[in-house]
């Protein structure tokens, strides 16, 4: 395990080795990359800002140019000065927007001027060569006089010789006025490496020490600097301001043509993120990578060791397995004979509560056929007598009395027979009012000996249910039954019987008026009975075999009380012809 242990660390160890190389090496590659695209970029913007540079200062040069050959000026040279002559250099000056513009004989004394010639002390050195027939040109600064820069154009007189010189000189403080705050950090030196012309007004007169890079201030402290390469790229360290990058890539363009040098600070701080982004991102990927192959490995290791562990439980548990499956088999199988044994026992209660019914009825219903026999005696007897004193008409009458007590008879035995029968359990099509129909003949007996109001509309057409004829016809004896033992120790017998049509179903209402139900919510629990002891003459089950049989047909039962009796609500799903077909 120690080993195991060991040889994965070195593993570990050595991935995290190769990604920081990798990492590293990428930082390299994207920094050097970025620098490149930084110093190409820098040249260009270097370059815009010299040209723009050099092209403000040679309109001055342009104009230094013509002005040399003005036929005034010829003149100033030749010893007449006038006042026009001073105001066609004020205008000069006004117009090309130059410091001052002046005329200088070979003795550097100043002609005419359109200002007051100071800055002639300091243009001497260029008015020297102009005087030699080149042009001069130059820059005279300094923390009292400013900064200026001067053309000096040779005026030539007949036969070519050198007159004078003609000095144009603007203030470089006007020219880079509107390069305030443009980026990049841009500044030109003159050939001492004192700073002349900058968008950042902070580097004015700084200069460059001897023989070493970077600025310091003509006064106060030295600020920070350090300068390092990076290939071949200067790359240097500053704390010069919050208006000057940190660190930035130097870049340098010499300008002859103005005797100047430019140079610009690139802030290399972009090109620095998007390198450590680049190597954070490389080694995420290859850390999530490695991390991702040695959970797998980890993973694969562990199922390893599960698998075997697993393997040998299954091989210790497959004799259990076998007999609690046998186990299971068998008691499965006693399950099957207990539920079908329920069923049974449920369809003996169900028959044995319609029988239960019919003895309760038994009194009522040998009422109700005795009563037809002895009047079909009573009819054949007087008929024999109407035959043997001549009157068949009278006979007649007798006989169709004794003919509807039989078919009275018949259709009280044909509901007895339907009632008592044992019904499988199906779903069929049945008219709800035939059924309510048995169920009123079946307890008309009973009705009629305590005198009962029987409310009941029946429907005109045939009123389609699904069920069962027989058991339907238990549900709602059982109903009318309780009703009528409700009501026993009432004076004013009422039951009322409604159809309702309703959305979600046909609905049966039975109310009667008696004394109601104590605990509506328990009525249907078996054995459940609201009869005095000894009252009861059934088991107590006929509610509770009504619900299980309105259930059996995705039907409803309920029971609740009203203000004069209770009423028990029947909800069965309606089925019409084309379904039941």
């Amino acid at each position: 395990m120690r080993y195991r242990f060991g040889r994965r660390g070195l593993s570990i160890v050595g991935f995290l080795i190769c990604v920081a190389v990798l990492s590293v090496s990428v930082w390299r590659y994207a920094t050097h990359q970025g620098l490149e695209r930084l110093s190409a970029r820098g040249a260009a913007d270097l370059a815009l800002a010299s040209d723009r540079l050099v092209g403000q200062l040679q309109r001055y040069r342009d104009l230094a140019v013509v002005m040399a050959d003005h036929p005034q000026v010829l003149q100033v040279l030749e010893g007449t000065v006038r006042p026009e002559d001073t105001a066609l250099l004020q205008g000069v000056a006004d117009r090309s927007a130059a410091l001052d513009v002046m005329v200088i004989d070979r003795t550097g004394r100043v002609l005419a001027a359109a200002g007051d010639g100071a800055g002639s002390a300091n243009a001497m050195a260029y008015v020297r060569r102009a005087l030699n027939g080149a042009l001069g040109r130059g820059y005279g600064s300094g923390l009292e006089t400013g900064r200026n820069y001067f053309y000096a154009a040779p005026v030539f007189g007949g036969q070519g010789r050198v007159l004078g010189a003609l000095v144009v000189s603007t203030d470089l403080s006007s020219v880079d006025y509107a390069w305030r705050g443009d980026t990049p950090p841009v500044f030109f030196t003159d050939a001492r490496g004192q700073v002349q012309v900058s968008n950042r007004s902070e580097l004015i007169y700084w200069e460059r020490p001897k023989g070493a890079p970077g600025l310091r201030p003509p006064l106060g402290n030295e600020p920070a600097f350090d300068a390092s390469y990076i290939g071949p790229h200067e790359i240097w360290h500053l704390g010069w301001g919050p208006y000057l990058p940190d660190v930035a890539l130097h870049l340098v363009q010499d300008l002859p043509v103005i005797g100047m040098r430019g140079e610009v600070l690139m802030d290399v701080a972009v090109v620095r993120r998007l390198a450590n982004a680049q190597a954070a991102a490389v080694a995420a990927l290859f850390l999530a990578f490695g991390a991702l192959l040695f959970l797998a490995t980890e993973r694969r290791r562990t199922l390893a060791r599960a698998n075997a562990q697993l393997e040998a439980r299954v091989r210790a548990r497959t004799q259990a397995l076998r007999d609690i499956n046998n186990e299971l088999r068998r008691e499965a199988a006693e399950r099957t004979q207990a539920q079908m044994a329920l069923a049974r026992a449920q369809d003996d209660l169900v028959q044995a509560s319609k029988l239960s019914a019919l003895g309760q009825l038994s009194a009522g219903i040998s009422h109700e056929l005795n009563q037809p026999l002895m009047a079909v005696q009573s009819f054949a007897e007087n008929g024999v007598k109407f035959i043997e004193r001549g009157a068949p008409e009278r006979a007649t009458e007798n006989l169709t009395r004794i003919s509807e007590m039989a078919h009275r008879m018949g259709r009280i035995i044909k509901n007895l027979r339907a009632f008592s029968k044992q019904e499988t359990v199906k779903q069929v099509q049945v008219d709800l009012g035939v059924v309510i129909a048995s169920a009123l003949d079946l307890t008309q007996a009973r009705r009629n000996d305590m005198d009962v109001e029987l409310v009941y509309d029946a429907p005109d057409a045939p009123v389609w249910v699904r069920g069962g004829e027989v058991r339907l016809a238990q549900v709602f004896v059982n109903l009318i039954s309780n009703a009528l033992d409700a009501m026993m120790d009432v004076q004013k017998r009422r039951l009322e019987i409604v159809i309702r049509l309703e959305p979600h179903g046909v609905t049966a209402m039975i109310t009667d008026s008696g004394h109601g139900i104590t605990a509506p919510e328990k009525v249907f629990d078996p054995f459940y009975s609201t009869k005095d002891v000894g009252a009861a003459k059934g088991m107590g089950l006929g509610l509770s075999i009504s619900y299980a049989i309105v259930q059996s047909v995705d039907g409803e039962i309920r029971a609740h009380n009203t203000d004069g009796g209770a009423c028990f609500t029947v909800t069965l799903q309606p089925m019409t012809q084309e379904r039941a077909a």
